[in-house]
């Protein structure tokens, strides 16, 4: 098992998008890369993510990119659908240099990579978010999210 970080808007949606793509096997609200180490205090430059731990041998992190390029707009600043501001950034964290790797060349080898405004940077610190907001749009389905529903759920395993 490998663990990424994965900033796309706002975590909820981008939380209940992740945890069920085939080969992501726990997923977890939080934000990445801040100030303070407090997960009630103000977002003091993080970006909100969904540490996500994945199994190598059924996806990669090029798939794992592909699923977030389906989710997200890759030209957008600090704005994913209604949610504006630098929390709402998108980006790929990781630990592990090859992940940040893989994931920038994923980003180079695309035609429109100039315009590409997705960070790919070495996780520094990561908080957990508050238990309200874990898995909010599987407890909270009606809640707002950037995401088409239709899209939100592109994975989701029919009972």
């Amino acid at each position: 098992m490998e663990e990424i970080y994965i900033a796309g808007g706002c975590l909820w949606g981008v939380q209940e998008f992740v945890r069920h793509i085939p080969g992501v096997i726990q997923t977890e609200a939080g934000r990445a890369n801040g100030q303070s180490n407090i997960t009630n205090a103000p977002y003091d430059g993080y970006a909100e993510c969904v540490r996500t731990q994945f199994d190598p041998s059924v996806i990669s992190i090029e798939q794992l990119m592909d699923c977030l390029f389906e989710i997200i707009d890759p030209y957008s600043v600090n704005k994913q659908g209604d949610d504006v501001g630098e929390k709402y950034r998108t980006g790929i964290y990781s630990r592990v240099a090859e992940h940040l790797q893989q994931a920038q060349h994923y980003i180079d080898n695309r035609a429109d990579s100039d315009r590409i405004a997705v960070e790919v940077k070495p996780l520094l610190n990561y908080v957990k978010s508050d238990q309200e907001h874990q898995d909010r749009l599987t407890r909270c389905p009606d809640d707002y999210c950037h995401i088409p529903i239709d899209l939100l759920h592109k994975y989701r395993q029919q009972d």
